[in-house]
């Protein structure tokens, strides 16, 4: 890459329908210049997320990504200059810096990260991925030994990380997945009891032979029909941790699904709650001690999906929203 270049991904055309390689274009930036209190930041791993897709639709936790602006997204990066106090050249933070080379952010939109390798698992078990998934079950899902846990998009890169912290703390852990080789990969690979191939069709049915005793907890990252099967199974009392939709998400969204919802809450006293990892920040040093002495220790695997060169980003996307990744996907700058 010549220093002189700011290669940029820029979103061309908000999709109506189907995402596709057509809304975007690559072109050549100048490098910014990093004002008071920002810092320059060379992007060295770019996190490839579903919700990259739900920015385009409009306003969520974030404002939306707008047409023929650089395309957003978050990413570890190395500091080159700065005019913040406490971030020095050399520095690695994660933050929204963007699809492109080189971007000035506010340090105080910059979260400093520890130098460890591989680099990657910033973005993965010890970043937003690992980071949800910790939150989300045991904050919300709130799990205890024996009960049983269902995770859907379990191949995926916090999926794949819950199954993995539900089997820790002695739960009985169904992964839902796309593909028999997925559904197979987290039984033999990730110590899933069982798995559900939701494209076999009869979800509901193949949910309830891998559950017989019913779902406590259900992390829920799609929405859509897979919520619905699993919603009258639930356990009186259960909980349903709404991380994502990602059904929802790519292409024109629907309508559909779940039916019956109140009076299944109502008779089954279910507790359904959405949440971010944001929310939970102030927490994120113990819940690292915990992911790093897991890793450490063999008990919970890393599964990355690393694809090389910014070009690819988009088809990566496109891919990832497809079902195509196991574990994290990312692009290496």
């Amino acid at each position: 890459m010549s220093e002189a270049n700011n290669r940029q991904v820029l979103l061309v055309e908000k999709p109506t329908g189907k995402l596709g390689p057509e809304h975007f274009r690559m072109v050549n930036g100048g490098i910014p210049e990093p004002k008071d209190g920002e810092a320059l930041l060379r992007l060295r791993y770019l996190s490839l997320d579903a919700a990259n897709r739900a920015w385009m639709h409009g306003a969520t936790y974030r404002a939306a990504v707008e047409a023929n602006t650089v395309m957003s997204g978050g990413g570890i990066a190395e500091v080159v200059a700065s005019k913040a106090p406490g971030l020095a050249p050399g520095d690695i933070v994660f933050g929204d810096t963007g699809w492109q080379d080189y971007a000035a952010v506010p340090a105080k939109h910059l979260s400093k990260m520890p130098k460890l390798e591989p680099m990657t698992h910033l973005l993965s078990v010890y970043g937003i991925a690992g980071l949800t998934a910790y939150f989300g079950l045991l904050n919300v899902g709130k799990p205890r030994e024996g009960e049983t846990v269902v995770v859907s998009a379990a191949a995926g890169s916090v999926g794949s990380i819950v199954g993995q912290i539900a089997k820790i703390k002695g739960c009985r852990v169904v992964g839902i997945a796309g593909g028999k080789d997925k559904c197979h990969w987290l039984t033999s690979e990730f110590g899933f009891d069982a798995a559900v191939d939701y494209k076999d069709g009869g979800t509901y049915k193949a949910l309830r032979s891998a559950a017989p005793n019913g779902i406590d907890v259900y992390f829920d990252n799609v929405g859509g029909d897979i919520l619905e099967a699993c919603l009258p199974q639930m356990n009186n009392r259960g909980r349903i941790a709404c991380c994502g939709a990602i059904s929802q998400y790519d292409g024109v969204p629907s309508a559909h699904g779940p039916r019956g919802v109140p009076g299944l809450i109502v008779v089954k006293r279910l507790v359904m709650q959405g949440f971010i990892v944001m929310d939970f920040m102030d927490q994120r040093d113990a819940a690292l001690a915990d992911l790093q002495s897991w890793v450490a220790s063999g008990k919970l695997k890393v599964q990355e999906d690393v694809i090389d060169g910014l070009e690819n980003a988009p088809a990566a996307l496109i891919g990832l929203l497809a079902g195509e990744n196991r574990g994290k996907r990312m692009i290496r700058v």
